[in-house]
């Protein structure tokens, strides 16, 4: 122990270098082990962790961007509409990963988090109403789609609308 420091303000051996520990501001506890604060570092960069996030993988400090970009992040998502990586939460359709605000209609571009949707043939996301309008026949005589919730074509026919 350094003798210019009184007794009372030594907290222990940094986990790190196994060095005392002495004097107020000067370390930090992370995952119940005591490190100098310039012991407490990543192990990729070496950037100070103090007051940061931080990862374990298999014994390794990361910091937030080296543990999400140098392959510690023992599971990376990209977004697969804007090619980003996802970092918080994940919404899965169709057996892809998406950022929440991603996912979305290719028509009326409205978010389908939480909403009902489906895809045509060439893996495009819709959702239902504008996929409907998309896809639907067209009535052959006034080419206007024929959706779901509609009466039939054949009764608009029979009542002369559609005789030009």
């Amino acid at each position: 122990m350094d003798p210019s420091y009184s007794s009372s303000l030594y907290f222990g051996s940094c986990t790190s270098c196994s060095k005392a520990v002495c004097g107020e501001g000067r370390a930090c506890r992370a995952m119940g082990h005591l490190f100098h604060d310039t012991c407490f570092t990543c192990s990729v960069c070496s950037r100070k962790l103090t007051g940061k996030p931080f990862y374990i993988v298999s014994g390794r400090i990361y910091c937030e961007e080296d543990f999400l970009c140098s392959g510690a992040h023992p599971a990376s998502e990209v977004c697969n509409s804007c090619g980003d990586l996802i970092t918080d939460m994940i919404l899965q359709a169709r057996g892809k990963s998406y950022h929440p605000s991603c996912f979305r209609c290719v028509v009326c571009r409205q978010s389908l988090e939480d909403r009902p949707f489906t895809v045509d043939a060439d893996s495009r996301v819709y959702c239902v109403s504008d996929y409907h309008k998309v896809q639907a026949p067209l009535c052959a005589a006034c080419r206007v789609p024929i959706l779901p919730t509609e009466v039939s074509c054949m009764d608009r026919l029979n009542k002369g609308r559609h005789y030009r």
